[in-house]
């Protein structure tokens, strides 16, 4: 007989209760063996190495790219692998985290010796500190659950999700640690929207000359139709590259309210005379806080002289959100 619509939600809500139950309870498991799991990692001047079988193995390898990703060197090594060859990665200068819930696991267990041979410092993580790999450990993390959410308490659940939040909380204490940096993330991360950001000067994204632009003392009309062929929402007021003001879309509109008389007076009398500016050289991340704080969507861009450079705008960047951002003309 099929589960009813209610009662499949019911399972969902039912599973999603008992693994956040789960992972709460695993706060009161962290004590000093975690902080001296961490500073075992940050004292090896090699890599550090993440080993498990099965489900325990592919938590084992996200929890090795987080580390790789946020300053610690790391890799996952199959432990049936290592076992038949490619404990050869492995040398006295790394330290090795081995994961198995139940600590017990054949493949994980025999590597023990080895490691040992090796001087490797050994972390388990396991679900009973009495367990084989918990007694022969270096540093034992436990994340003990009370059962797996699998109806036939099985299938591993409960375990794993909380196995990948200790290893979360490993990543994020060796971050502080060692003090990493988003710019740091960014040069780990060159081809992610984030690192595109972080690594990218204001004069790789910005609208580069020709851009639209009129001498002080133009008729609005004419500031108009150049605004409209530039495309960019706005007309620069410059006179010999040095910026003197700028006419928005938003201006304009404003005035409108006051009559059409407007089109046939100076520019100067409807440009804004501070327009925000931004040097070519600053980093993109810094201008886009530069606008989302100050609420606009477009800065001007000048050179070290301090003369007209070009013209960026909060959309510049693609693959990302910017409509959420402040806007103010």
């Amino acid at each position: 007989m099929r589960l009813t619509e209610q009662e499949i939600i019911n399972i969902a809500r039912r599973t999603i209760h008992s693994q956040a139950d789960a992972v709460a309870k695993l706060e009161g498991q962290i004590d000093g063996a975690f902080a001296r799991a961490v500073n075992m990692i940050v004292a090896a001047r090699g890599h550090t190495i993440i080993s498990g079988m099965g489900k325990s193995g592919h938590i084992g390898s996200k929890i090795a790219a987080t580390l790789a990703s946020t300053g610690t060197p790391a890799f996952f090594v199959h432990p049936a692998e290592a076992f038949h060859g490619d404990l050869g990665m492995i040398t006295p200068e790394d330290v090795i985290v081995l994961i198995s819930y139940s600590g017990e696991t054949d493949e994980v267990i025999k590597l023990i010796p080895s490691l040992k041979s090796f001087g490797v410092g050994i972390i388990a993580i396991v679900g009973r500190a009495a367990s084989t790999l918990g007694r022969n450990a270096d540093v034992t993390l436990t994340m003990e659950v009370e059962r797996e959410v699998c109806p036939n308490n099985l299938a591993p659940t409960n375990s794993t999700l909380t196995t990948l939040a200790l290893g979360d909380a490993l990543a994020v204490a060796l971050m502080e640690e060692r003090q990493f940096q988003s710019s740091d993330f960014a040069r780990f991360h060159p081809g992610g929207s984030l690192g595109r950001r972080l690594l990218t000067r204001v004069s790789d994204v910005m609208h580069k000359p020709p851009i639209p632009v009129v001498a002080p003392g133009t008729p609005m009309l004419e500031a108009v139709s150049v605004m409209n062929e530039g495309r960019l929402g706005i007309v620069v007021v410059a006179e010999d590259g040095k910026v003197l003001g700028i006419v928005t879309d938003g201006d304009l509109r404003r005035a409108i309210t006051k009559g059409t008389d407007f089109l046939f007076e100076p520019c100067d009398n409807i440009m804004t005379r501070t327009p925000v500016t931004v040097n070519r050289n600053e980093m993109f991340a810094d201008a886009e806080q530069l606008m989302l704080q100050r609420k606009i969507n477009t800065l001007l861009v000048v050179d070290d002289r301090g003369l007209l450079a070009g013209v960026l705008q909060i959309y510049d960047m693609t693959g990302r959100d910017a409509g959420n951002a402040g806007h103010e003309e």
